[in-house]
This record gives C-alpha cells, sequence and structure tokens, in this order.
C-alpha cells in the first residue's frame, strides 16, 4: 500500500475500497451476525465465559459486541479508525465495554500466546492470507481457537439480492464480489497452512428482515458502491436502487436470503514445544 492512497483502503480485484467511507452507513444499516452464530461457537465450546478474544478487523464491531455480550474479554482491530468510532458509540448503547486498536490482520498490535479465540468477521478475503495466518498463529496461545466467518447475502433466482448486484454491476462494472454462495473452501486451506489442527465448518441460511431505506444504507456500505464509487455515483446509484425497490419488491420490510457460514480451527498445544 503506497503513501498516497487512503490508510482505511484496501486494493482488491483491481479497485481501491474503504470501508472508512461508508463508516456512518455501515454500523447504522449493516446487520451484524445474528446471535445464532454466537449461540453455534458456544455450544462447540469455542467461544465462553471468561475467554480473552480478539476481533480481527471489527469494522463497526458487531462480532466484538456478540462475543463481549457471550462474556468473553475482547480487544477487537481494524485499520479504519471512523468504523471504530461508531464501534464504541454502539457499544455505549449495548453497555458492553470493548479495547480498540488501530491495525492490520498482518501485523497485529499486541503480543505473542495473548488470546484464547481470534475471529476474523466477514474480512478475511480482504488480507495478505498467509501473513494473517501466521499472525493468527501468534497471537493464539497453544490450544485457542481461530475461527474465519461470514454473514452473506445469498443472490438467489428473483431474490432483492440478485437484482441488487445486477443494479451494482450496472453502476460499477469493476465490481467482481457478486454471485456469491457464502461457502468459502480455500480458508480451510488458509488455516491447515497456518499450522491449525481440528479444522471444522458449520453453516445454516437465514432470511434477514431490512426495510427498504435500511436495504439501501446497507448496500450503499458495500464495497461496490460508496467504499469505492465518488459521491455523485453514490447518489445515483441509490436513487435507481429505491425505484427499483418500490417497483419490484414493494413489500417492507424485505426478506433478503443471508448464509452464516463459520471455519473453526485449533492452535495445537505441543505448538510452543516447536517454536
Amino acid at each position: 500500500m503506497t503513501a498516497d492512497i487512503d490508510p482505511d483502503a484496501v486494493r482488491a480485484f483491481g479497485a481501491e475500497v474503504s470501508f472508512g467511507k461508508t463508516a456512518a452507513d455501515y454500523a447504522e444499516h449493516r446487520a451484524g451476525f445474528p446471535q445464532q452464530f454466537f449461540d453455534a461457537l458456544i455450544e462447540r465450546g469455542v467461544l465462553g465465559r471468561g475467554m480473552s478474544a480478539l476481533d480481527i478487523g471489527t469494522g463497526a464491531g458487531t462480532v466484538a459486541r456478540g462475543m463481549t455480550l457471550a462474556g468473553a474479554s475482547v480487544t477487537a482491530v481494524d485499520p479504519a479508525d471512523d468504523l471504530m468510532k461508531e464501534a464504541s458509540r454502539l457499544d455505549k448503547a449495548a453497555g458492553v465495554d470493548v479495547t480498540y486498536l488501530t491495525g492490520k490482520a498482518e501485523a497485529l498490535p499486541m503480543e505473542d500466546a495473548a488470546f484464547d479465540l481470534a475471529i476474523a468477521g466477514q474480512c478475511w478475503h480482504w488480507f495478505d492470507r498467509p501473513r494473517a495466518g501466521a499472525e493468527l498463529s501468534r497471537v493464539l496461545r497453544p490450544g485457542g481457537r481461530a475461527v474465519i466467518a461470514h454473514f452473506d447475502w445469498l443472490p438467489l433466482p428473483g431474490s432483492v439480492v440478485e437484482a441488487t448486484e445486477a443494479l451494482i454491476l450496472r453502476h460499477n462494472p469493476a465490481w467482481a464480489m457478486g454471485g456469491g454462495t457464502g461457502i468459502y473452501p480455500a480458508w480451510l486451506g488458509d488455516l491447515a497452512a497456518a499450522g491449525f489442527e481440528d479444522v471444522e465448518t458449520f453453516s445454516f441460511d437465514i432470511d434477514q428482515p431490512y426495510t427498504h431505506v435500511a436495504w439501501r444504507g446497507r448496500i450503499r456500505a458495500s464495497a461496490g458502491v460508496a467504499a469505492s464509487l465518488d459521491a455523485a455515483g453514490v447518489d445515483a446509484f441509490d436513487a435507481d436502487l429505491a425505484a427499483l425497490l418500490a417497483d419490484q419488491f414493494p413489500a417492507d420490510p424485505l426478506s433478503v436470503p443471508h448464509r452464516v457460514w463459520a471455519v473453526t480451527a485449533c492452535k495445537p498445544v505441543q505448538a510452543a514445544l516447536r517454536g
């Protein structure tokens, strides 16, 4: 990343993307991981009271808050200070306390073997994955658990997601993140390459409610819109999306198909002996 690029930005798929520019919409309208995700981690013994936990790429802090509400002591890291300011505001409203640090997944600003659990939610694809995997292992204690998770919309045929993705492409032909399935098999290999064991996955689908206003805000906060288009481009897109919703998807709130997918893995206890 060169000095003349926004420090909150990352370069992916040939385009500069900065979620710091979307902080207000991101915090207000983007639905975080549902409670069922945290319940699944608790049921598997991955998340629990008294744990020291790290949220990597925290954004507006939804994963950090969920872990805190489950009884963990949480530190969160992100390169975008504007997003973490929104996260702190939301934490105060939720009555939780999270420690936020500015930093990147490839160079985490904490000591070795500091955490029982580390989660990267909705962000692993933005990282230099081998370097991030090495850092993930470094900051976990032997026996600690790593989680890479996603909460993705699903562009099912005839859905509002399919229509919205087509509209994003009309306004931003360089956007290359559509058509996803919400499943990421490559992440299993990333964890194995970083020395993790007991690699497992789980997933489930839910319909996430969004009002028209919230869906427009959610999409403005996405990588293909406000994180990469200029202000005029964002306004033009938003006007077209409002018209599309009124014409083709008048139900309000919408029922938007989503998939939760996660991979969990364990740092070997003997890792400390290997040096």
